[in-house]
This record gives C-alpha cells, sequence and structure tokens, in this order.
C-alpha cells in the first residue's frame, strides 16, 4: 500500500463513458410488456437511466409485489439474452447493456487524467457482474484501475453504497490524505456523492434534465468531453 496521498476519480458508466440508453430503455420496455402494464413515455423511460432498476420502478408506479419480477424480466434482456441490434454489426444481436457506444473523446479524456496521476474508477448503480463486461466489451478497462457497481440484491444500490464499497476496494484513506472526486451526469451521482462527503462534478453530455445537476449540489457543470481532464485537474490543484 502506498503511503502517498491519492487522487480519486469516480466515474459514473452510463451517460457519463457511454451512450448507453438504446439498450436501457429497449430493456425497460420489455419489462412493462411483460408486465402488462402501461409503458411509459419517453421522457419518463430516460429517468430509468442512474437510478438503479428497482428504484426506477418504484418511482413508475409498479406495485412493490411486482417489483422483483421486473427486476428479473430487465436484467434478463439487459445482460442474458441477445435481444436487440448491435451497433457495431447490423447483422449481429447483442443483450441490451451493449446496446450502446462510447462517447466520442471519453478514452482520451481517461488517458489524460492517468497520465497526470489520478486513480480512476467506474463507480456505477448498474450491477457489477454487467459493469465489467461492459467496460470489457467498449475497451474502457484498460483506461480504468478499477470497476465497482451494485450488487446483484437490495446491500448496494445507491451510488453512496458504491462509492462506499469503491473506497474500502481501494483502500481509500482520507487520514493519508487521499481526497476523491465523483464525475456523473444524474442526480444519482451528485446525491450520492454528497452522501458521502464528496463534491460532484456533472456531465452535461449525460442524461440529466434541465437543472437536475444544479439543484442536486453539483459543484461545477461541464458541457463537453474535452473539458473533463481540465476540470479534474482544475478540482485537484
Amino acid at each position: 500500500m502506498t503511503q502517498t496521498a491519492r487522487k480519486v476519480v469516480l466515474l459514473d458508466l452510463d451517460g457519463t463513458l457511454t451512450s448507453s440508453h438504446p439498450g436501457i430503455l429497449a430493456s425497460v420496455v420489455k419489462v412493462f410488456e411483460e408486465l402488462d402494464l402501461p409503458i411509459p413515455d419517453e421522457a419518463a423511460l430516460r429517468r430509468f437511466i442512474g437510478p438503479s432498476i428497482a428504484v426506477s420502478l418504484r418511482r413508475n408506479h409498479v406495485p412493490e409485489s411486482r417489483i422483483q419480477h421486473g427486476v428479473q424480466i430487465y436484467r434478463h434482456y439487459y445482460a442474458a439474452v441477445d435481444a436487440f441490434p448491435d451497433p457495431s454489426n447490423p447483422n449481429a444481436r447483442v443483450p441490451g447493456c451493449l446496446y450502446a457506444s462510447v462517447f466520442p473523446g471519453i478514452i482520451d479524456q481517461m488517458d489524460v487524467m492517468r497520465k497526470q496521476g489520478f486513480i480512476l474508477a467506474v463507480a456505477t448503480c448498474k450491477p457489477e457482474y454487467q459493469a465489467i463486461p461492459v467496460c470489457d466489451h467498449f475497451g474502457l478497462t484498460n483506461h480504468l484501475d478499477a470497476i465497482y457497481g451494485a450488487s446483484t440484491d437490495a446491500s448496494r444500490a445507491t451510488k453512496d453504497k458504491v462509492i462506499a464499497y469503491a473506497f474500502e476496494g481501494l483502500g481509500f484513506s482520507p487520514e493519508r490524505g487521499d481526497r476523491a472526486l465523483m464525475v456523473g451526469d444524474r442526480w444519482t451521482d451528485a446525491d450520492g456523492a454528497r452522501r458521502m462527503g464528496l463534491d460532484c462534478l456533472g456531465c452535461g453530455w449525460g442524461y440529466a434534465e434541465p437543472d437536475e445537476l444544479k439543484n442536486h449540489g453539483a459543484y461545477r457543470i461541464i458541457d463537453r468531453i474535452d473539458q473533463l481532464s481540465e476540470a479534474v485537474g482544475e478540482y485537484f490543484a
């Protein structure tokens, strides 16, 4: 364990590193179809991006008795079955988690931050068993120091609990002088960071609604991906 104070950048995945809405929304639609419930409108569907699926189903008035079944349906289409078109191969089909793409320029920004000495770790409310293969598939893993996600049960579903889990895995030590910053695009990132005593840098290219990040306490919001490494550097300076 190094005794040098570290600067840790926690990166959300969906809406921060990846444009993931096609697979998420398509999988959510399957949930409502199979539960024989009205499909939410486009705006409500997009709010599924960020929070855990169970939280979002509750926010959309799915009865509590059907939440677990809904989660199972979602995970089936999102991670287990090749149900959707592959963006990189029109003749192939992929699970919802791979019906996505990496935001142009984001890997370059990650490489700049690592060269500047920052520790980069994904901290996502996506279950970890889904997040790791997504990062592998899209070539993100080799540009990260670690990947942390939610558990498959309800014990680690919110962003603050994922952050705590990441800190444990990284051996994060404020006593040594370690510092951390959350980078994300939704209220879940800002709220989770605040609960853990962190600041959140808001990503305006993601899925937040107007003023969402500001209203949830993001200390700064950047609109372009090419601003990321500079903003992170200024924060830790």
